[in-house]
């Protein structure tokens, strides 16, 4: 059954070790920030660290696993219709807006989003790490210089993870301007079980 994730907001669900996460960017261009825990222990967690090292690549795509800080496997990416994703960036913030907008009002943001949803498997804020930037594009030049330009994501592009342990899944529909072309839309998502 596709559950939605509105606009701006997030969600938090349990994924067992074999499970499938289909997640969908049903209108186009729309990042969805996941972060990942042990469900058995949540001090171990996704590691944008370690899944570069280990894949050997800042681009991570269909083929690649998502690594946690102990070093072992949390997720399979087993398909990714769109094919670009971000594992540099942390996940916006109030801080984010103030330093970066010049927004000192109130703004969503996928760090509350992440752990306000996370509360009730006890994961505070300070135990977000970054996170997998589904859909998002990030550009770089040789120089280093980053910049975050609109998703690729076209209606119905989706990424099919595989969960390689059983997890707690924090999942958000992006509320940073940049990351989504200017505008905030919906994220669907699917457990599919075996």
């Amino acid at each position: 059954m596709t559950q939605k994730i509105k606009p701006q907001s997030g969600t938090a669900f349990t994924l067992k070790k074999g499970e499938k996460l289909k997640v969908i960017d049903p209108q186009g261009s729309q990042v969805s920030d996941m972060v990942l825990f042990n469900a058995n222990d949540t001090r171990e967690k996704i590691s944008s660290g370690k899944t570069l090292d280990f894949e050997e690549s800042i681009l991570i795509t269909a083929g690649n696993f998502l690594w946690s800080n102990r070093s072992k496997k949390m997720m399979k990416i087993i398909e990714d219709t769109n094919g670009r994703n971000d594992f540099l960036l942390a996940p916006c913030s109030p801080e984010t807006f103030q330093i970066m907008y010049n927004n000192h009002e109130y703004h969503p943001s996928c760090f509350e989003n992440l752990y306000t949803n996370l509360a009730s498997y006890k994961i505070e804020p300070d135990d977000i790490p970054t996170a997998f930037n589904i859909f998002m594009n990030v550009q770089f030049n040789l120089d280093g210089k980053i910049s975050v330009q609109p998703p690729t994501s076209k209606p119905n592009d989706y990424v099919i993870f595989q969960a390689e342990m059983d997890l707690i899944v924090g999942l958000t529909a992006c509320s940073a301007e940049d990351s989504n072309g200017g505008t905030f839309k919906s994220i669907h998502f699917e457990i599919i079980k075996e």
